[in-house]
């Protein structure tokens, strides 16, 4: 992994190197860009795929203790990344975490080329869904969220509906999130930055409006939306995809949100045709 020293601190991220077109890929709450690792394998050949791993909760090196990692804050982490990479017409890729529309409401999406938005929080979703209530009931309680987590280690608790059982529809492997929740089981520094991220949702009324800025994102988008996801509603996804002045809309079926994970050949396949023509 590459690092890179940011005003919030230090960013770990996985760089494919070359010469194609940029992808940035982004992740959600409580992962790592690993969630990823399927589509890169597909995309890297032709592309040069960057993936950051965001203060979250799956990242292992804790921010700065005065860091802004509320939603905004994330936001204008990721721009700042670009920014220090020197990357410009980025294709920018997101899956679970929705701020995409925190960017472009913010002004600061100038490097975007093209957005690609697959299953996130959107509009006044922000946690998302029921695991995103329960996420968001333990960062209120004090040691909330290391008693969440912890419960977590045992692994018929993380195919429960207020958990990840309605995240994707086949397990990620044990593996794999094992790797995404250690930093949260093993650092009180990591669950405050997750803590402050979790309770740094503004009101309903700035959610809307970051919403309704993606009209004025004039390039190409494509919402990639999973047909039977239970935590985002597919029919966010239509209404992005109608807001967006040039958006366009795919449905995957026999996913839930974790697209990458569920779906992550159908993902790579839609990509590389918007890529190709978007």
């Amino acid at each position: 992994m590459a690092e890179l020293e940011l005003s919030a601190g230090v960013v770990e991220y996985e760089d494919t190197g070359g010469n194609g077109p940029v992808v940035v890929l982004l992740h959600g709450v409580a992962m790592d860009g690993s969630l990823w690792r399927h589509v890169v394998a597909d995309l890297r050949d032709g592309h040069r795929c960057i993936v950051p791993t965001l203060p979250l909760g799956g990242h292992r090196r804790p921010m700065r203790p005065d860091a802004d990692l509320s939603v905004l804050g994330v936001a204008r982490l990721v721009a700042e990344f670009l920014e220090a990479l020197d990357l410009t017409d980025v294709t920018l890729v997101m899956n679970d975490w929705g701020g995409a529309q925190a960017l472009v409401a913010d002004g600061r999406d100038q490097r975007i080329g093209k957005l690609v938005i697959t299953s996130c929080e959107a509009f006044d979703n922000f946690p998302p869904g029921l695991p995103g209530s329960n996420l968001y009931a333990s960062a209120k309680m004090p040691g909330g969220l290391n008693v969440a987590f912890t419960l977590l280690k045992f692994k018929p608790m993380r195919r429960l509906p207020m958990t990840w059982g309605r995240m994707s529809r086949r397990p990620v492997p044990d593996a794999v999130m094992d790797a995404w929740f250690r930093p949260l089981w093993t650092s009180a520094d990591i669950r405050r930055d997750l803590r402050k991220y979790v309770l740094g949702v503004p009101s309903k009324a700035e959610l809307l409006r970051w919403a309704e800025a993606l009209r004025t994102f004039d390039r190409p988008a494509l919402v990639a939306w999973a047909a039977e996801d239970k935590v985002m509603p597919p029919e966010h996804g239509r209404r992005l995809a109608g807001m967006l002045p040039k958006g366009e809309l795919v449905e995957i079926s026999d996913s839930y949100t974790l697209i990458p994970e569920d779906r992550p050949e159908e993902l790579a396949r839609h990509l590389r045709e918007f890529l190709r023509h978007g």
